[in-house]
């Protein structure tokens, strides 16, 4: 099995390659998939929504969060804090942005709240440079969402939480490596729809088991 690192590297070698006409079509899919999705959340009314600003080849964004804004949502959108904590700004079509001082992405001007903001979202769109059909999910390798999916889970209010990446970075079940500090993401957001993940057919029955191996020998010198 590749390591988390090998995978990402590969996915970002790809994702590198795209054109402008690739992004700018992925980003349409991933709108109005999305759209779709955080109105079967939302229960046809407006609702809150954590998303994120889609940065350099990662899959675009924006689209989505103007679609959920025209849809009457209320857009979060991250902001890193000292100690891989985030906080959240509302977002509007006026909202300016800044480069982040501790990690490569654009960050919105505004008030910033806690991540108790989130726990009453309907949703949480989430960053990955890939997913398995078992609902594992590599990151961009902080850290920042799995702190913040501990703390909602620690908390008892962890909202549904979808990932968004391209249509062939869903990979076959097991894939990726399933460490204890994970948290698996339920559903993929892709430019060709939504993905379910960790149930059916192609679920992977073993990733528990797996977990509590790694977990064990992590102590194991």
């Amino acid at each position: 099995m590749a390591s988390k690192e090998e995978l990402r590297r590969g996915h970002r070698r790809v994702r590198k390659a795209m054109s402008l006409p690739q992004l700018q079509e992925a980003g349409a899919g991933v709108a109005g998939h999305g759209a779709d999705w955080a109105a079967g959340r939302a229960g046809g009314a407006p609702a809150v929504f954590a998303v994120y600003l889609g940065v350099s080849f990662e899959p675009p964004t924006l689209p989505l969060m103007a679609a959920l804004h025209a849809a009457g949502h209320r857009v979060l959108l991250p902001v890193c804090e000292p100690e891989r904590q985030l906080s959240w700004v509302h977002w509007t079509p006026d909202t300016q942005f800044v480069r982040s001082r501790y990690a490569p992405i654009d960050e919105p001007v505004g008030e910033r709240h806690p991540s108790t903001v989130v726990a009453g979202a309907a949703g949480i769109f989430l960053p990955a440079t890939a997913v398995d059909r078992a609902g594992s999910r590599i990151g961009q390798g902080g850290g920042y969402y799995d702190r913040l999916l501990d703390f909602l889970e620690g908390s008892g209010v962890l909202p549904p939480t979808i990932a968004v990446v391209y249509d062939g970075e869903v990979l076959p079940a097991g894939t990726i490596p399933a460490e204890p500090f994970d948290r698996p993401v339920a559903e993929a957001l892709t430019p060709s729809g939504v993905v379910r993940l960790g149930t059916g057919p192609t679920a992977d029955p073993d990733r528990a088991r797996r977990s509590t191996v790694a977990c064990d020998n992590r102590h194991i010198p």
